[in-house]
């Protein structure tokens, strides 16, 4: 088999503009396709690495052991080189950690701090605590008034000592420790456990650290300054530097198993990516596993860590973000397909002639298959490797598997359509004229276009069948389940090439005893063009799936926003310190642009007892009627007003993640200092703050039952809240507008916002594309129509309105039920997806449709038809008389 060269060469030279054009089209979903997931990779590594770094703390890796026990017959030994054990068990919990732990994880530090204290001779709310830090050496200080803390005791190492309550114990502090508590070297601070026993602390000294960013500080920063906490109890923490001297005496002074050595590991965020978090988790887990029982004694290393929670939630939403991404990817690769279908049909439609004579003249059909499969194998790959070198120059990289359906859809659409166009235009096989083997064949065709639309909806059923059974594509692994928006839109769009014929010839009819000549004859065109299947299945998926993409963007920010208002209840909350929220909430209340302001005390973690448990839940005790006025002018649902309850108590709302707190029950408020408190839930407590068990009470009933309460926080509403608190307001603000920046900056959310406007923006622009190639393919029948009518009279205007009839039918179904579609299909598919909205586990979505935006898509639509319009319409009419007279042609 040799191939003619230059017929290869000849077609290619006649036909380079729609070669030039599919390439185009190859190498723009190319580097899409190919970009995507490499760029998501980057996303979710960098996603992993904020979450890592935005858990702070709650990431840390913190190994525990029990000490020997210290008991003698009548008191208990002091031992003088704790220290030295505790950097023993430093050593031994790096030792146990894996070195893909080790990997990932900065060097430990070793701590042993003490129980809170309470400062005996102030008012204010201050604790302190006294800690002991050594990452294989104590920290750096420099001693500005006197020096290390020593031991209390001499000659007493390894001697029994007699209990002795309040023994005393040397620290250091630091500079603005021992500026705030207006002590120095040689004075006592006098402190209270929480059992009101004494202890007592002696200033050794007073130090500055000399680097206070070293490591070994981050287990205790209150040690450096005093440090006002974040809960609302704004409770000023405060600590003392202990030495290896001193730390016996301190083990001595508190009860025998209060003090434990404590090594921590601080995550590194910037050494997390998915992969590692995919394998960290579980390492973290099999290490908390080998811990020993709580109620055992043990010296055995436990471990905890909400690492291995940390890394749950980031991965759920990785695979979340992979979900989308691949729906939205495969959307557009499908309407790349389709048009490239398309223009392969162009193309070939264009060379039919060539293709038969070159058959008549004795080509064998498989030479020509190879001529044109090699002339389109050439530039697919050569289109998709331009387009996956972008990619790679782009995004750093290329995911080319993404890239080989639309190449292959490249190469080997134009010479399938070539071969099929020359065997038909030469084959002599003779039509019968018999009307019952014209129907037979008529029958026959009908029969394979049912099976192959059969198929496609039955494929279809099967994708949202396992996408709802999995819930989601599962982070992309499954192309059924992930394919189930894209066959969808195809179904729609066969089934529109079903019934728009049908409804076309029925307008006809309708139309023809009309008075406007130009409506029939552009309908007529319409007609005929309506029997091309291909185009209005193009038209149809590419506005369904761009719909479908704004509607996947705009739920993600319905989501943040949502998860925004959730955070803050209001557009600005401000935590105060007891005592305070009143003036406050008065001098806020009456600043401009202020519309409500409430106060409410909200308690973190309080014991709600029921019948059978005690659960920890957040006390929210607020004047219910005030934060329903509140709510009311927000996206927030509303506060019912609780009913009084019919066997007495409190009335109170509650809700709970759990099941553990119902409307119905009775339950027991108890707080420390506080008499307990009887409640009846008597309906559901809204969502307060993201907390799972929400017990709310009205202020003014809990004052009747004799226990008054104490705002400490406010919620502000109104345009001008912001600038109310600003400089004014002595407390920790929180305002949404600026946690809402904070969501829509997170990686994952801003990736997926990017990549679903990029998707539609390409989709619309693609069913543009395949509108004009459809209107291109009607070209000749339509200039030969106006040609026909240009000879009776046919003015330009009246031409526009012609071509215009033609276009606008199927341009407007498929631009009115397209994202109509779209939006059902995102419907259907969202509910089991879930979607990235920022730290902690990701948000179930809810349908948010953009009709603005979606309304676009059939405008864009129309600009096509307009400029297809104005090009045929200026064509001017150069067509001999008799040609265009000509009976039977076309």
């Amino acid at each position: 088999m040799r191939l003619h060269w230059p017929s290869v060469r000849g077609r290619a030279r006649a036909d380079g503009g729609a070669l030039l054009l599919g390439a185009a089209v190859v190498a723009l979903v190319a580097m899409l396709a190919g970009a995507v997931p490499v760029v998501l990779r980057g996303i979710a590594d960098d996603a992993v690495a904020d979450a890592v770094r935005r858990a702070g703390d709650d990431a840390d890796v913190t190994a525990t052991m029990r000490w020997e026990p210290d008991a003698g017959r009548s008191g208990r030994f002091r031992t003088p080189r704790l220290a030295d054990d505790v950097e023993a068990f430093r050593l031994r919990a790096q030792g146990e950690l894996g070195p893909g732990l080790r990997a990932v994880l900065a060097p430990p530090v070793a701590s042993v701090i003490t129980p809170t204290l309470r400062i005996a001779r102030t008012d204010l709310a201050r604790t302190f605590r006294m800690a002991y830090l050594s990452a294989g050496a104590e920290p750096s200080v420099t001693w500005t008034a006197g020096g290390a803390p020593g031991p209390t005791v001499t000659g007493a190492d390894d001697t029994e000592l007699p209990d002795q309550q309040g023994r005393l114990m040397h620290v250091g502090l630091s500079e603005a420790t021992a500026a705030a508590l207006r002590v120095g070297p040689g004075e006592r601070i006098a402190l209270l456990d929480e059992h009101g026993a004494p202890k007592e602390v002696e200033v050794s000294g007073v130090f500055r650290a000399t680097d206070s960013a070293d490591p070994v500080w981050r287990p205790a920063p209150w040690l450096l300054e005093p440090d006002p906490g974040t809960d609302r109890v704004r409770a000023v923490r405060l600590g003392g530097l202990l030495s290896r001297d001193s730390l016996p005496d301190a083990r001595l002074a508190f009860e025998p198993d209060e003090l434990r050595p404590a090594v921590t590991f601080a995550p590194r965020p910037a050494a997390f990516t998915t992969a590692v978090a995919r394998a960290a988790g579980p390492a973290v887990v099999a290490l908390e596993a080998k811990s020993p029982s709580p109620s055992s004694f043990s010296t055995k290393t436990t471990w905890n860590t909400q690492l291995d929670a940390v890394l749950r939630d980031v991965i759920g939403q990785v695979d979340a973000a992979s979900d989308q991404m691949s729906v939205l990817l495969l959307g557009v690769i499908a309407v790349g397909v389709l048009v490239l279908l398309l223009a392969a049909e162009l193309l070939v439609r264009r060379r039919a002639p060539a293709l038969a004579l070159a058959r008549r003249r004795g080509a064998a059909l498989p030479v020509l298959g190879a001529e044109l499969l090699l002339e389109s194998a050439v530039t697919a790959a050569a289109a998709a490797g331009a387009g996956l070198g972008l990619a790679r120059v782009l995004a750093g990289g290329a995911a080319w598997g993404w890239a080989v359906p639309v190449a292959l859809a490249a190469a080997a659409g134009p010479p399938l359509l070539g071969v099929r166009a020359a065997g038909h235009g030469t084959h002599d096989r003779r039509t019968s004229a018999h009307p019952a083997a014209r129907r037979f064949a008529a029958r026959t065709r009908q029969l394979r276009r049912l099976a192959f639309e059969g198929a496609v909806l039955a494929a279809a059923a099967a994708a949202f069948v396992a996408f709802g059974q999995r819930g989601g594509p599962a982070g992309g692994g499954a192309a059924l389940p992930a394919g189930a928006p894209t066959l969808g839109a195809v179904a729609a769009g066969l089934v529109l090439a079903r019934l728009v014929p049908p409804g076309l010839r029925l307008l006809l009819r309708g139309v023809l005893r009309s008075r406007f000549p130009t409506a029939v004859f552009g309908l007529t065109r319409a007609v005929a063009a309506a029997g091309h299947g291909l185009a209005l299945v193009t038209l149809t998926c590419a506005a369904a799936l761009a719909s479908s993409s704004l509607t996947v963007g705009a739920t993600v920010e319905a989501s943040i926003r949502d998860a925004a208002w959730r955070t803050v209840g209001a557009d600005v909350r401000v935590e105060l310190a007891d005592g305070t929220a009143d003036d406050t909430a008065r001098r806020i209340a009456a600043a401009p642009g202020v519309r409500q302001v409430v106060a409410a005390q909200v308690t973190d973690v309080v014991d709600v007892v029921t019948a059978d448990s005690s659960v920890p839940a957040r006390l929210v005790v607020v004047d219910i009627r005030g934060l329903d006025r509140l709510r009311a002018g927000t996206p927030l649902p509303g506060v019912p007003a609780p009913a009084a309850p019919a066997a007495g108590g409190v009335p109170a709302l509650v809700r709970s993640a759990t099941g553990r707190l119902r409307p119905g029950m009775s339950l027991t408020l108890t707080r420390a200092g506080a008499q307990p408190v009887a409640l009846t839930a008597v309906g559901a407590a809204p969502e307060v703050g993201g907390a799972g068990d929400v017990v709310l009470v009205d202020a003014a009933a809990l004052a009747a039952a004799g226990t008054p309460a104490v705002p400490n926080t406010l919620w502000v509403t109104g345009p001008g809240a912001r600038q109310a608190i600003t400089g004014t307001v002595a407390g920790h603000t929180v305002v949404r507008d600026d946690v809402l920046q904070s969501l829509r900056e997170a990686p994952l959310v801003a990736g997926l916002l990017r990549l679903a406007t990029t998707c539609a923006v390409t989709l619309v622009a693609l069913g543009m594309l395949g509108l004009i190639l459809s209107a291109v393919m009607q070209g000749p029948q339509r200039r030969q129509t106006l040609s026909r009518l240009r000879t009776l009279g046919l003015r330009g205007r009246d031409a526009r309105r012609v071509v215009a009839g033609e276009l606008l039918p199927a341009v407007v179904v498929t631009g009115l039920l397209g994202p109509l579609a779209g939006v059902v299909l995102a419907g259907v598919t969202i509910g089991g997806l879930t979607l990235p909205v920022g730290p902690g586990p990701a948000a179930v979505a809810v349908l948010t449709p953009p009709w603005a935006w979606l309304g676009l898509i059939p405008v864009a639509l129309l600009v096509a038809v307009a400029a297809v319009t104005a090009a045929e319409s200026a064509r001017p009419g150069r067509g001999r008389l008799a040609a265009a007279l000509r009976v039977g042609d076309g």
